[in-house]
């Protein structure tokens, strides 16, 4: 198979896709002539014309708000967020509306809202977001974050073709450092489904994203101390694979749930309170958490580093 970087294995889901069912169409800001901020819809236009790569506005309500409408006449927009903080500009659109309209009327919204997320690059606090949690109250939508190139394209190949709203977030620092084997041929990677991308008996490590990397090199710290983790990539982030969740924490007896965003209010609260209510006899020791600090994201890169999660304080 062909080793690809994890950018580029979203654009080939974007061709892959595009090619395969003519109801999908990209909108976003720069994603046409340009090909994006990052590069990630580069060539599309060429292949595909104006019509289904559409050059939006500086207007997120704009493109996700005409996206629902057109998801009510038959088609399956792939929203792209320039930077995912700028999410937040569609907040009603997508929880009062998409998340609730098959609730309401039984008419589900097929799009896909995608953008890079995360830090780790001194974007600063506009253009270092991850907005897990905000979404994760509502019912309705449903989120995915990959690690890996597969996964990249395999999530948003079956984000594309699924018939609710689905939040697609890709780690910038992954982009272009991130390879792995990817096939050419047709697959999807199903929404809700967790993978264990690391063995271990003494201690769970519940992640996803970039900090599957963090958690993995911890990993291999901790082993060299006679501790063996195992390491959960979650991949979905709404609906939760509760069971690969349960029984990995059952196996182990102890548990440390890593994320990138800031501490209060994140998904380690969530993870925590799922398995405190289901596999609270399994545990041995107090359910552990290591997130970013309660602060707007620094542009300082020294700052930065001691705002995010690291392997020394995983380790620690």
């Amino acid at each position: 198979m062909p080793v690809i970087t994890y950018l580029e294995a979203i654009r080939q889901a974007l061709f892959d896709e595009m090619a395969r069912d003519e109801r999908v169409y990209v909108i976003g800001e720069d994603v046409g002539a340009y090909g994006g901020a990052f590069k990630v819809t580069e060539g599309l236009i060429d292949k595909y014309g104006e019509k289904r790569v559409i050059d939006a506005p500086i207007a997120e309500q704009a493109i996700v708000g005409s996206a629902i409408g057109a998801s009510y006449m038959g088609m399956r927009p792939v929203c792209e967020i320039q930077f995912i903080d700028f999410i937040a500009c569609c907040f009603d659109m997508l929880t009062n509306f998409a998340a609730t309209s098959r609730y309401r009327n039984g008419a589900g919204v097929p799009i896909v809202v995608r953008g890079p997320a995360g830090g780790g690059v001194s974007g600063g606090p506009f253009h270092s977001l991850n907005p897990e949690a905000f979404f994760l109250n509502t019912p309705g939508l449903k989120m995915v974050e990959p690690s890996t190139a597969y996964d990249a394209k395999g999530l948003l190949k079956a984000a594309i073709r699924d018939d609710d709203p689905v939040l697609y977030f890709e780690h910038k620092f992954l982009y272009r450092r991130i390879k792995d084997e990817v096939p050419d041929e047709d697959y999807i990677v199903p929404l809700g489904k967790a993978a264990v991308r690391r063995e271990g008996k003494d201690l769970s490590i519940i992640t996803f994203g970039a900090m599957v990397y963090t958690a993995l090199e911890a990993a291999k710290t901790l082993a060299e101390q006679g501790v063996e983790a195992e390491v959960i990539d979650l991949r979905s982030l709404a609906p939760l694979d509760r069971d690969a969740i349960l029984e990995s924490v059952a196996k182990t007896s102890r548990v440390l749930l890593l994320h990138e965003a800031t501490l209060t209010g994140g998904i380690g609260g969530e993870l925590a309170a799922i398995i405190g209510e289901h596999a609270f006899e399994y545990l041995d020791a107090p359910i552990m958490r290591v997130a970013s600090l309660d602060s707007p994201v620094p542009y300082a890169p020294n700052l930065e580093t001691a705002f995010l999660p690291s392997v020394t304080k995983v380790v620690e």
